[in-house]
């Protein structure tokens, strides 16, 4: 029995102009022409689509269908098992940005309201990069730390975040000063600047051991996004990043009396 492209579309539930595309690519040709020249799909026909059609759910494209036909036996377990590893793979970050979401929920819900006025007062220049929060989010998802700063940080109050933003801004006017005056980043007014650094972490948001300060600031010094929490790019000096980075190697590294990689420096040529 044969069917016309019309019917075909209709109960494979894809539009004629998809059929002729698929002819056009190779993937699926009608084996048959009625007596005025129109397209005819026989049963044969109708597999084939439905293979094309399991094959585009799954994702793939259609050279990848075109190689998988040139030799099924040899190129469709392969392919299914190589999809099979990538759906999986998707699925798994598609389930941990939906716990981001839900933890983003949470923390609108039981957080401090703002007004964008209000959100000025406070946080002044310091903007929160979307894509930065989210990523940090899932590669720290499962961190004890994590967590316990994102419920401290949703628990304060308007005056507590007023609080620690007056903290963070004498704090960066120091650091700035120490870096413009050419201090050294391993010297002790840039290493006491790190530890202050340290406690305010540990006291508004999780516990921030030595080790847990190097990974922050080797965050800074990697990503412009995470330093701009810390120093808005208005106020920012070429190398500040770097010079922060060694300074709280270095002060970890006066803690735990470890060596570090922070080497010396100051703020004005190999910092700047």
């Amino acid at each position: 029995m044969s069917y016309s492209v019309g019917q075909v579309a209709a109960f494979a539930g894809v539009t004629v102009r998809t059929l002729h595309h698929y002819d056009k690519a190779g993937l699926l040709s009608p084996s048959g022409r009625s007596p005025a020249g129109y397209r005819l799909y026989g049963e044969a026909d109708l597999v084939r689509l439905q293979q094309i059609l399991f094959y585009r759910e799954l994702g793939f494209s259609l050279d990848e269908i075109a190689e998988i036909f040139k030799d099924p036996q040899a190129n469709a377990l392969d392919q299914l098992l190589a999809r099979q590893e990538r759906l999986a793979a998707e699925i798994a970050r598609l389930e941990r940005l939906s716990e981001v979401a839900r933890r983003a929920i949470e923390v609108q819900r039981t957080g401090v309201a703002l007004t964008p006025q209000e959100r000025f007062e406070v946080f002044g220049e310091i903007a929160f990069d979307l894509s930065y929060a989210t990523e940090a989010e899932l590669k720290w998802a499962d961190s004890p730390g994590r967590r316990e700063s994102m419920a401290r940080a949703a628990a304060h109050t308007k005056d507590d975040w007023r609080r620690l933003m007056g903290e963070a801004t004498a704090w960066r006017a120091e650091l700035l000063a120490a870096f413009d005056e050419g201090e050294p980043s391993d010297g002790e007014r840039a290493m006491d600047l790190a530890e202050e650094h340290r406690l305010h972490i540990s006291r508004w948001f999780t516990a921030c051991p030595p080790d847990m300060h190097r990974r922050i600031a080797d965050d800074f010094a990697a990503d412009p996004r995470a330093f701009a929490l810390v120093v808005p790019p208005s106020r920012q000096r070429p190398g500040l990043a770097a010079y922060l980075r060694r300074a709280v190697h270095a002060n970890a590294a006066r803690r735990t009396g470890a060596d570090t990689d922070t080497g010396t420096g100051t703020g004005t040529e190999e910092d700047r």
